[in-house]
């Protein structure tokens, strides 16, 4: 009989041990019974007949994990302080049918690079983790492309990362278009035929270039040889649950597990990738066009302003885009009697208007319900809302001018592969004349007629309770300013009362970042490492008691600091109180060591977190 460790894919239990008459090989895919319930597991060690009684391997498939997947699933376990089993979770197995065919593949390259470019890409060559920091337009995609090329004709394949689903529609048409079927996409959005499609061409071999967000970096990849992550400063690289992994730090780590190098790219770098690795500029777009910047000290909303620079603009026959940071109608509703927010029943936070289905939506839990009209303080009839979102600013563009072709750009509309493909082809194709949008208009879509970008709300983001927030609301303007003037000159309106400070920086990122090292050094990442843990429970008191048990426990560790240990910002969320201990240290290893010690059954744990509220 012979005696198994298994780690129960997505079970947060340490591994199992079972039994089996069978010699099987280790990582392998196996069927097990736990709680009288099958279950897939993962063979990580074969053991010793254990004093306990044990269950029978119920049945052994063909499928397996490779001794590469076993070590990063190890060090997403243990990095991120979750079990194996959630770290297995993340990856698609192996198929021992799984055959790899290597053809010699030869491409007459359409793509001719410049020598600003040649030089950019012997850079990224000669280095095993380095950073293309390229202007919008600068053409970081050709290098990428080209990269692409050299890597096939090594018989090896290339992992190419975008942020999410809204980079994919445009990148995905010009890698297809040059590299045909070798190429494949994978993201959350694709149906499940497209997914087994894509899985099919993966396994015979037939895909060499795999595009898509962060979850293509754990699909099945024989002879990986190159790793490309796009928008590296992007957040949604970072996962927001269990294990919370940042998919460009693992690429970063596989680099080095796979001996291959890694490539980030950015217009607008985090400072962490900035200060950690070395980089080349690559300044300039492929068009000599000039930006005009236009500062109104205002706050959030469409001023006269505004609207005469969009009439100027649809008089030419041009295009516009409107950027907010908020989507829906307005972010609160307030009681101008009281000042009363009405917020959500079950989260401590102000909850939007969503005018076309008349009713007010928490955007933590999901909870809605009619739009009140009276408040719930004081009973007083005068509710006023603030800060304008794309909705209203949509219903506000078309009641101020005739005949306009406005469409709403954001998560409330664009919610599949499909819908955003054909919104941008509609931009595209001029059938739109103004777009109103969130985050998602920021994303490296390619729009080419835009000769205006109209950008509220900058002083929202600079505001916010993050160490990050200059550089996240100053990339946002540059991202969004990027999206105009692609082939003609081109005018940017930000409103703020900070002009001195984007004025500074808005055309000289590298000089901000430079300024930045200043601010972070001895506080913050890349030069101290952070940690938050959060304690959420239906009874408040548990959730505090739990955090205290903690931060006695962690101030034991004289090798960390306690930030602090409070009640979060926003407080209450799908009906659970929270609480936070934040804790910074040189060491990562530091900091792991005194959580996994002093860890207790309601810590959630967030290694290098990138969210405080």
């Amino acid at each position: 009989m012979k005696y198994y460790k298994i780690s129960i894919i997505g079970s947060v239990l340490e591994p199992l041990t079972y039994h089996s008459q069978e010699n099987i090989s280790l990582y392998k895919k196996v069927l097990v019974t736990l709680n009288n319930k099958d279950k897939y597991g993962v063979i990580v060690e074969e053991v010793e007949k254990p004093e306990f009684k044990t269950l029978e391997i119920n049945e052994t498939t063909d499928e397996y994990y490779s001794q590469k997947q076993y070590e990063l699933a190890n060090f997403i376990a243990g990095y991120y302080i979750c079990s194996l089993g959630e770290a297995f979770a993340l990856m698609l197995s192996f198929k021992e049918t799984q055959k790899i065919v290597n053809s010699d593949l030869e491409y007459s390259s359409k793509i001719t690079l410049s020598q600003k470019q040649m030089k950019a890409l012997e850079f990224l060559q000669n280095n095993k983790v380095s950073l293309l920091f390229g202007d919008t337009g600068s053409g970081k995609t050709e290098i990428y492309m080209k990269y692409f090329e050299e890597i096939l004709a090594q018989n090896k394949r290339a992992v190419f990362l975008m942020p999410e689903i809204s980079l994919t529609p445009q990148m995905g048409k010009r890698l297809e278009e040059h590299f045909g079927e070798h190429f494949i996409m994978w993201h959350s959005k694709l149906t499940p035929k497209q997914k087994k499609e894509a899985l099919e061409k993966l396994h015979d071999g037939t895909a060499n270039i795999i595009a898509g967000a962060r979850s293509s970096l754990f699909l099945p990849i024989e002879n990986l040889g190159l790793i490309v992550v796009d928008e590296e400063h992007d957040e949604s690289y970072k996962s927001s649950a269990r294990p919370r992994y940042n998919a460009r730090d693992l690429a970063i780590y596989m680099g080095k597990l796979y001996e291959i190098p890694v490539v980030l790219g950015s217009a607008t770098p985090s400072l962490t990738s900035y200060a950690k690795f070395p980089h080349y500029r690559l300044k300039g777009g492929h068009y000599q066009t000039s930006k005009e910047f236009i500062y109104e000290a205002k706050e959030e909303s469409l001023t006269p302003l505004v609207f005469h620079h969009l009439k100027n603009t649809l008089g030419q026959k041009k295009q516009s885009i409107v950027f907010l940071p908020t989507r829906a109608n307005f972010k609160y509703l307030v009681c101008k009697d009281c000042g009363a927010t009405y917020k959500c029943p079950y989260c401590s936070v102000g909850m939007s208007i969503h005018q076309k289905s008349n009713a007010i939506k928490c955007h933590y839990c999901n909870y809605m319900q009619p739009i009140p009209k009276i408040c719930p303080e004081c009973g007083s009839d005068h509710l006023s809302s603030s800060r304008i979102g794309t909705a209203e600013a949509v219903k506000e563009i078309t009641e101020e001018i005739q005949d306009v072709k406005v469409e709403q750009f954001d998560r409330d509309t664009i919610t599949t592969a499909n819908k955003l493909k054909q919104a941008l082809k509609r931009f595209n194709d001029k059938e739109i004349d103004i777009l109103v949008g969130t985050q998602m208009l920021s994303k490296g879509h390619d729009y080419h007629d835009v000769e205006l970008a109209v950008v509220l709300g900058m002083d929202n983001m600079l505001n916010m309770a993050d160490y990050r927030a200059r550089e996240k609301a100053l990339s946002s303007l540059i991202q969004v300013a990027g999206r105009s003037g692609r082939a003609s000159d081109a005018k940017v309106l930000i409103q703020t009362y900070n002009e001195e400070f984007f004025k500074a920086y808005i055309e000289n990122y590298e000089e901000f970042l430079e300024f930045e090292k200043i601010f972070r050094e001895g506080l913050y990442p890349p030069y101290k490492k952070l940690c938050r843990v959060l304690f959420a429970d239906k009874n408040g008191l548990k959730a505090q008691e739990k955090m205290r048990e903690m931060e006695e426990c962690l101030k034991k560790f004289d090798t960390i600091e306690i930030v602090g240990a409070k009640k979060c910002a926003i407080e209450k969320v799908a009906n659970k109180y929270r609480f936070e201990i934040l804790l910074r240290a040189d060491k990562a290893v530091d900091l792991i060591k005194a959580v996994k010690s002093c860890k207790n059954s309601l810590a959630e744990v967030d290694m290098d977190p990138i969210d405080f509220s």
